[in-house]
């Protein structure tokens, strides 16, 4: 589910290794990535962080069929599984070394919030991003406290609910992306991101990272609990029982006329 690899500089890539499903977030997927977190954060050897995907896209968002599981399932089921994805994004955000997105396909959904949760991130020009859980009924939930921290509410608001698709430079507008550049480009671009780390003391640089996340908006445990509780309550509503089975019956949702 993922590929974990450190060179001999300190520098970790974490790959998110589901290529046919373009690395959709399932549970084993978010378990491992989780996982994959905590222990590079205790890894003192390890310098810098780069977060990437393997196949066509970085990340599609959550795996449906997973989805689907875990609204059939009891209260106590739902609740697991949404403390399972808020836990794994709350893992990637307080890493102390720096995490170097590299994003080098379409993000969706919870891959927009994995890019949110990078200090930098990067993308080909050519890349798609969307906040597309309403157009299922759903909502960006767990991955809201990390977008609205990237994007500031007014950014935010453009993309949150419209579930509209749009391009690397427009995600760089909306404070996403650090840059674009070139598909061929991507691997300098990246690499120029993490060579400055390795000139810096790495203690000092998790204080640096934890200091600058203390005086940012605040993600604590009571803003995770509320975003937990935003898509429990979500996933069981009638709107998302309808969304989810519209993708799987592969017809449009009882709101959307216009397909």
């Amino acid at each position: 589910m993922i590929d974990l690899t450190v060179d001999d500089r300190g520098v970790a890539t974490l790959a998110l290794a589901r290529p046919d499903k373009h690395n959709a977030l399932s549970q084993a997927l978010i378990d491992a990535l989780r996982e994959a977190a905590n222990q590079i954060a205790g890894n003192r050897d390890i310098r810098v962080v780069v977060l990437a995907g393997q196949g066509p896209s970085f990340c599609a968002g959550g795996d449906l069929n997973w989805m689907r599981d875990q609204m059939a399932g009891d209260a106590a089921m739902k609740r697991a599984a949404a403390r399972s994805i808020a836990g794994m994004l709350g893992a990637l955000n307080t890493l102390p070394q720096p995490l170097i997105g590299k994003i080098h396909g379409n993000a969706f959904g919870g891959g927009v919030g994995m890019a949110c949760v990078c200090d930098v991130a990067i993308a080909p020009d050519h890349v798609k991003f969307g906040l597309t859980e309403t157009k299922l009924g759903l909502i960006p939930a767990t991955i809201g406290p990390y977008v609205l921290a990237r994007m500031g509410e007014a950014n935010a608001r453009r993309v949150f609910m419209s579930g509209r698709i749009f391009g690397a430079q427009e995600a760089v507008d909306l404070g996403i992306l650090a840059k674009t550049v070139s598909a061929d480009a991507l691997d300098a671009a990246i690499e120029a991101e993490v060579t400055p780390y390795l000139a810096c003391a790495p203690g000092a640089v998790a204080a640096a990272k934890a200091f600058a996340r203390s005086l940012g908006p605040v993600i604590d445990q009571e803003t995770v609990d509320r975003s937990i509780d935003a898509l429990i309550a979500q996933w069981n509503s009638e709107e998302a029982a309808e969304g989810i089975a519209a993708f799987f019956e592969k017809r449009a949702a009882a709101w959307n006329p216009t397909l």
